[in-house]
This record gives structure tokens, C-alpha cells and sequence, in this order.
């Protein structure tokens, strides 16, 4: 049987074993079309609560398989990603309706994921303290319990493997919402891998649904720890809930990320990096560079580039069409909020220099030149594949019209190393790039944005994953037990 058996997963949920959901079915459609190609079954909010029961039962034993025994089953996870990246694909092209290539990077994502979490179990656990007392004084790392992990459409796999495989690592039983559009490449496709290597039931549930059931992931008991990635604005409702019921959330959010241009950069790879950031993957990336700050000295030439580039590259439905390199917007609601953004651009003075229109879900590669800060194509998070350039006089100008935003994802600075390096130590961004675009992270690299773009949480490498998956313990031990005896009252007042 393949891993992806449309009979395993047909109507039917992950909830210690696959089961009928009772909620209502799960339309699962291609992108590009809107077409059927499958039904998922969804949670009922009773479902839901009882998973999160059983997680909390199955977290128990997991935490007591030893360190080697857990490593195991992470690094087989990855073998069988690797193994299955020609049956996963073709799901994650035609739900998210990325191209090929994205699709790969995504499945060579998880197996680096896996890989680097099968070295957590054995990774020092915690420290021995100093005291100033006859004992030993350590702390440990233990896990959190129950992890509920809600991931987003637009890197369905990357960004929930990247939060469940380092969760299991250490312990923890998980449950994982994945965003309805993308429930097969983001929710099914990581339960069938770890059920294959071997992780026991009920350690890892997926439980496709709606807001409710995001509710319930969220407000469960036995849920100690969310991990949320998705936009600003429903990270906020999941802060606030996660706060009222005092739970840890981390939250990885959009962004509206800058690409600063440094006069004397090399326009023609500054251009090329440039598109590369704003036009990967229809622009729906939290770190897509949404802001480009051109020197006014090589504005021109830098636009007419970019411009050059957008308009030769190919538009298509990927999953029947060859060559494309830019897909389709996920969903018509997406692309209309795409499309308000530019056509009030243009409305207040902006220019269409490549792109600016839609056919079917397809928005072109747009190139927006005579922005100004107020617009809201400058301010806003746009989630498409639009390019819009201002011109600076300043280097302080650049980086004050950077820190303006109330997002602080990733910045990319293009030109001069040592002017570039004076410019990471003054903008407020979770990640800062020196000769590169905006868009890029590795498993073993802190991830994580400031402002609205998160709550300074990270994800990867030991010491992020540790934070965010495990609580702290002190624990003091004395060769015999400490003699104890109350000590008596204070003077009494005459």
C-alpha cells in the first residue's frame, strides 16, 4: 500500500488510529483549478477533547522510551520522507499550488527536520547548579506534556514538521492541526510517516478542522504548549487564548520584510535576489521581501532589472504545465486582497512597471515603482507576488523607513559586507542577510521574528527547541535526610 492510500485517509481523521470524522467533510482541492481531488474527514470538537486525553495518556509511556529508542524512531521518520518524496509532492504542488522544485524543498526540509531532532533525546538534558548547601543542585529539562501544533497553507510540510519532529523528540505527545487547504501535504503526509516509523498511537494525532477545533487544540487541559504559524492577526486570538488558560505559546507571524540595496551593489544579482524574494512561491511566505529600498542613485536601473525579470517569468498551473516557475494564488479570497492592495497602489500615484492584473487565480509578477511609505502596499503584509521599490537618499533614511514597520521577520541587505554588517546592528529583525534575499532558514538556525511578527519565540537548533518544547526542573538531592526543626518566635513586644 502506498503511504498516501487515498483508503487510509478518505473521510476519516487521526485520533488513535484512523477513525470517521465527525465534523463535517473536507473538500480537498487543487489550487490552480478548484478541483475535488479527495475528502478528509474533520474533527468534532467531542473528537478533538478526546485526543487530547489520549495524547496526554500516550505522552506518558513515549517519555519513558530511553533517549536511543526515540532518536530511532526520528531518524527513520526522515528515511521514509526521503523514501516517499515522489508519492508527497505531487500533494503539496496541487494543494498549495507550488512548483515542483518548492515542493522539494519542502520534503528535503522534513528530512532535515527529523535528522536534526533525532540528536535531541541525547543532547544534554540540563546543568549542574552551584549551592550553598550540603547537596547537589541541578536542573533539568523535562517535557511539556501535550503540544498543540497549528500550522499554515503556504509551507504546509516545512512548518509543521518543523515544530512536531522536535516535539516528539523530547517527549512530548503532539496534536497537529494542519490549515484545511492543505491537509494532505501538511497533516496526513507527516501522520502516515511517523506511523510508519514505528511512533506509538495516539502520540501524534491529526485532527483536520476548523476555527473550533482550533479552539479546542488550543483551550484543551492537557495541552501545555501551541505552537502557532500563520498570520498576525489569528496569532492573536491564539496569544490571547493561549494567555487566559496560562499556556505557553509561540507564535511565528507574517511579516513584511525589506530588501535594502546599498549604493555601489551590483543591480542585475541585487534585482535577481530581489525577485527571487518577492516572487517565490506567488509571494505567500512569512519572509517574503514585500519592501524593496533602492539607493535613488540606481533606482532607475534597478526597477527597469526587476521589471525585465517579472515579466519573462513563466505563470502556470505547475502540477500539468511545464516550466512554471510562479503558481497560483491559494484560494480567490487571497488573491482579491492581492489585487485591493496593487489597484489602490496605482489609485493613489503608484506605477505598474511589469504584472499588475489576474487571470483565474494567477496574479502576475507585479513591479510597483513611485511607492511611498503611506501606501498600504508599503505598510501591509501583501502575501502575493508583488514588488514594491522606494527610493532612499540615506543610509539612516533606509533604515528607519526598515524599522518603521510594526513587523521584524527578515531584512536582506545587497552591496558592501562591512556597511551591510553596521546595518544588521540597527534594524529590528529576527533574521538579518548579508548578500542574500530574504527568504531562507535551516533546521539547526534560531527562526523567529519581533514586533508583529511573533512573540520571540524561535524554532531550531537545540537550545530554541528545548525552550519551546520542554519546561524547566530544579531538582536538589543529600546523601541523608536533612535534619529540620521550626525555629522559634521572634522577641515578644512588652
Amino acid at each position: 500500500m502506498d503511504l498516501l492510500d487515498v483508503e487510509t485517509w478518505q473521510g476519516r481523521i487521526a485520533t488513535g488510529g484512523w477513525v470517521s470524522g465527525e465534523g463535517e467533510p473536507l473538500a480537498v482541492r487543487e489550487s490552480a483549478t478548484g478541483a475535488q481531488i479527495g475528502t478528509l474527514g474533520t474533527a468534532s470538537v467531542t473528537q478533538a477533547a478526546e485526543a487530547a486525553r489520549r495524547a496526554a495518556r500516550a505522552q506518558r509511556e513515549w517519555a519513558e522510551w530511553s533517549p536511543s529508542a526515540r532518536a530511532g524512531v526520528l531518524r527513520r521518520a526522515g528515511e521514509l520522507f526521503e523514501t516517499h518524496e515522489d508519492e508527497i509532492t505531487p500533494w503539496l504542488v496541487r494543494e498549495s499550488g507550488g512548483t515542483w522544485a518548492k515542493a522539494a524543498t519542502e520534503v528535503r526540509a522534513a528530512v532535515g527536520e527529523c535528522h536534526e531532532a533525532s540528536a535531541l533525546p541525547t543532547h544534554p538534558q540540563g546543568d549542574v547548579l552551584a549551592t550553598n548547601r550540603d547537596r547537589w543542585s541541578l536542573s533539568r529539562r523535562v517535557p511539556a506534556g501535550v503540544v498543540s501544533v497549528i500550522a499554515p497553507f503556504n509551507y504546509p510540510l516545512t512548518l509543521g514538521i518543523r515544530s512536531v519532529a522536535p516535539a516528539l523528540a523530547v517527549g512530548n505527545a503532539v496534536l497537529l492541526k494542519p490549515d484545511p487547504r492543505t491537509s494532505v501535504g501538511g497533516g496526513v503526509a507527516i501522520q502516515r510517516v511517523f506511523e510508519e516509523a514505528g511512533l506509538p498511537a495516539g502520540v501524534l494525532q491529526t485532527l483536520p478542522g476548523g476555527a473550533d477545533i482550533g479552539e479546542v487544540v488550543v483551550g484543551a487541559p492537557e495541552v501545555r504548549v501551541i505552537s502557532f504559524t500563520g498570520s498576525t492577526a489569528a496569532g492573536r486570538k491564539v496569544g490571547e487564548t493561549a494567555a487566559r488558560h496560562l499556556k505557553r505559546a509561540h507564535l511565528e507571524l507574517g511579516g513584511n520584510n525589506a530588501i535594502i540595496v546599498l549604493p555601489g551593489a551590483d543591480v542585475a544579482p541585487a534585482a535577481a535576489a530581489g525577485a527571487f524574494g518577492s516572487f517565490l512561491h506567488q509571494g505567500q511566505i512569512c519572509q517574503a521581501a514585500g519592501r524593496h529600498l533602492v539607493h535613488e542613485d540606481q533606482a532607475e536601473a534597478y526597477l527597469a532589472e526587476l521589471a525585465r525579470i517579472a515579466s519573462a517569468l513563466r505563470v502556470g498551473d505547475p502540477y500539468r504545465e511545464e516550466g512554471v516557475q510562479v503558481g497560483p494564488i491559494i484560494d480567490d479570497r487571497q488573491l482579491a486582497g492581492v489585487a485591493a492592495l496593487v489597484d489602490q497602489a496605482v489609485a493613489d500615484g503608484a506605477r505598474v512597471l511589469a504584472g499588475g492584473a489576474a487571470e483565474g487565480r494567477f496574479y502576475q509578477p507585479t513591479v510597483l515603482g513611485g511607492v511611498t511609505a503611506r501606501m498600504a502596499v508599503w505598510t501591509d503584509e501583501i502575501f502575493g507576488p508583488v514588488a514594491p521599490v522606494l527610493t532612499y537618499r540615506s543610509l539612516d533614511e533606509a533604515v528607519d523607513l526598515v524599522n518603521a514597520s510594526e513587523y521584524g521577520l527578515s531584512v536582506a541587505v545587497l552591496g558592501d559586507v562591512g556597511t551591510g554588517m553596521t546595518v544588521a546592528d540597527r534594524v529590528h529583525s529576527g533574521v538579518v542577510h548579508l548578500n542574500e534575499q530574504t527568504v531562507g532558514d535551516e533546521s539547526m538556525a534560531p527562526f523567529g521574528g519581533m514586533g508583529a511578527s511573533g512573540t520571540g519565540s524561535r524554532f531550531g537548533g537545540p537550545e530554541a527547541n528545548f525552550e519551546a518544547f520542554t519546561e524547566t526542573q530544579w531538582v536538589t538531592a543529600r546523601p541523608t535526610i536533612e535534619t529540620y526543626a521550626l525555629p522559634s518566635g521572634g522577641r515578644p513586644a512588652r
